[in-house]
């Protein structure tokens, strides 16, 4: 099929729910992408911070092939062996005691959710209130939305679920004056990705978790787009220098292939017991070979340290173009999760971009996003930067 035929098809029988680009791809190898026609894109959008190894992998290609030749799923109501190493080395490798697999990072965030409410009934004296962030974003679910502090992902749900208070972002006295006798929990995003790529000060987080100590409070840190690498530490909370309680990751867990998680550490992951949470899909054999790929990969291609060395020299050359274009107002980010600020709409840049042959997005109406696979080299970064150059002098 054409391009034109694959968005004719689309837009005639799926909700017109997605403000899409008019471009349909149907290949990936690395940091490039093609559409039906044949047309090859620089991707540093990585389908919306998901494909962390690029597209078409080696190890993950190996992993699914691997796996579908044994089998693709298993209940759980038994045991599978790719999901008990998954969950070992999430554990490994992080502050928590236990796992919850999932498909989503909606998903992650209901089990976080539903989880600080447990364990606000069992040992918190009843508290069920979660405060977030103003500019914050959690999921399309009933009550990750409540959770997402944005009036226009919330309009036209009404009523949403209850116990959830909000507070500006990198602001701790704004988030303690939020406190009531009802409050079990802060959940807050280490960067605000969909937000505009918002980074708070050095030392927010370790202020919120002193905040949370001297309140009886969880601290749920959503690491759903920070996760898995993409700051330049495997999570970002090891960057800020604090131990959370709750963290849920997705989106390049899987590099591709829908998976969510939801670690906990003892004695909050104690009051999710048998029966008090469940997914028919998560943990699905499939997913979980994909994931452990993708953990493997990570550490044995040195990929957190090219994640910090590209993500410097996009910074850089994104720094150079501010003082070129002063349209451009503020670069921001860590890792390969980087912003920069526009004094107007971005949306024509992206455009413009787009024809140009480079893939990225604009989020907070003028904030441009880049979050190029982790595999990204000096020259693709030097090409995207020689592209968005064009695109800004146009």
């Amino acid at each position: 099929m054409t391009s034109a035929e694959i968005i004719s098809l689309s837009d005639r029988y799926l909700f017109p729910i997605y403000a899409r680009a008019p471009l349909a791809l149907v290949r990936g190898e690395g940091t490039r992408v093609w559409d039906a026609d044949g047309r090859c894109y620089l991707d540093f959008f990585s389908s919306t911070v998901v494909t962390a190894l690029g597209h078409a992998h080696p190890a993950v290609v190996h992993a699914i092939e691997e796996q579908a030749r044994r089998i693709l799923h298993v209940s759980n109501l038994h045991y599978c062996e790719p999901q008990a190493r998954l969950a070992e080395q999430l554990v490994a490798h992080s502050f928590a005691d236990r796992v919850f697999l999932c498909n989503s990072g909606a998903e992650a965030n209901e089990a976080a959710i539903k989880l600080a409410r447990k364990y606000g009934h069992d040992q918190g004296g009843g508290r069920y209130e979660i405060l977030t962030a103003l500019g914050s974003f959690h999921g399309r679910t009933l009550a990750t939305v409540a959770a997402t502090a944005q009036e226009k992902v919330q309009a036209g749900f009404q009523p949403l679920p209850e116990g959830f208070r909000y507070a500006a972002f990198d602001d701790v006295a704004a988030l303690e004056a939020a406190i009531t006798p009802r409050t079990i929990a802060v959940m807050l995003e280490p960067i605000q990705g969909e937000g505009g790529v918002v980074v708070p000060r050095a030392d927010y987080l370790r202020q919120v978790r002193r905040l949370c100590d001297r309140h009886q409070l969880l601290l749920i840190l959503d690491e759903i787009q920070t996760g898995m690498g993409r700051t330049g530490t495997l999570f970002a909370y090891e960057q800020a220098g604090v131990t959370p309680d709750i963290v849920t990751l997705a989106k390049g867990l899987g590099s591709g292939v829908p998976i969510g998680a939801m670690l906990a550490a003892d004695p909050v992951a104690a009051s999710f017991v048998t029966g008090a949470h469940g997914s028919t899909f998560g943990g699905n054999a499939l997913a979980c070979a994909v994931a452990l790929a993708v953990l493997d990969t990570l550490r044995a291609e040195g990929l957190l340290a090219n994640c910090q060395q590209m993500g410097a020299r996009l910074r850089a050359g994104l720094a150079r173009l501010q003082r070129k274009f002063p349209v451009i107002q503020e670069v921001r980010g860590q890792g390969l999760l980087i912003g920069a600020a526009l004094s107007e709409s971005a949306a024509g840049v992206v455009e413009r971009c787009l024809a140009a042959g480079l893939i990225i997005n604009c989020t907070a109406q003028r904030v441009l996003r880049f979050t190029p696979p982790l595999t990204v080299s000096a020259a693709d970064v030097d090409e995207a930067l020689a592209i968005l150059e064009r695109a800004l002098a146009s």
